[in-house]
């Protein structure tokens, strides 16, 4: 099940309106957006944007391009037991996923992806949101009382870029970032153009680092 906008606090209707026109149909689809693009939006001020930015970070995702600092807000993460119930979660699987994606090569890279974090993971992966492949779950609670549960690492084979999620805050990962190859990174998920500009193997390290780090170093 995909994050309505209707669910996020504080995201007036006039808001929603702007963004269903523009053709985001939840939260998940604003992922790797150019902030500037949603802030140029009608009915979309200041604290909308925070807000929205504020849901996607907790999903392990982010605005693309420059996206202004927000106040720091300091949470506590908890590895759940992968039986644990996901609200995004939905009974697609990734394999059936991808290979409806709408084109060859989105397929491509979506097979490819899914086969690198699977074996860096070892994990059974499933679909959560509307375009999303995730790994294990975990349960995060904020000071002021906001809390849910979302992916540890996974990632998503979208249109424009290809998102990584829960893979730059373990301690090793900045080294391997400059080894990476070409991308841009957000708060907490990095793009890609395609797999063919990264090295894969520093790829697959960077997954398992981020697996095998305790959840609030991800």
């Amino acid at each position: 099940m995909s994050t309505s906008f209707e669910s996020i606090p504080g995201v007036t209707i006039s808001a929603r309106k702007a963004l269903s026109t523009a053709g985001f149909k939840d939260l998940e689809s604003l992922a790797g957006t150019n902030y500037e693009e949603v802030a140029g939006l009608p009915g979309i001020g200041a604290r909308t944007l925070e807000r929205l930015q504020a849901a996607l970070v907790e999903k392990r995702m982010s605005f693309g391009g420059e996206v202004p600092e927000a106040e720091q807000r300091t949470a506590t993460w908890t590895t759940l037991d992968s039986a644990a119930p996901e609200t995004t979660e939905t009974l697609e699987s990734p394999e059936h996923f991808i290979q409806n994606l709408d084109s060859p090569r989105r397929i491509t890279h979506g097979q490819l992806l899914l086969e690198i974090f699977n074996r860096a993971t070892g994990q059974e992966p499933y679909v959560a949101g509307s375009s999303i492949v995730g790994y294990g779950r975990v349960h995060y609670r904020y000071a002021t009382g906001r809390e849910g549960i979302t992916i540890r690492v996974g990632f998503s084979p979208r249109k424009a870029k290809i998102s990584l999620y829960g893979l730059t805050s373990a301690p090793a990962s900045q080294e391997l970032l400059k080894k990476l190859g070409k991308h841009s990174a957000g708060v907490s998920c990095l793009y890609i153009n395609k797999p063919e500009d990264v090295d894969l193997e520093v790829l697959e390290e960077m997954i398992r680092i981020s697996w095998e780090a305790e959840p609030g170093e991800c």
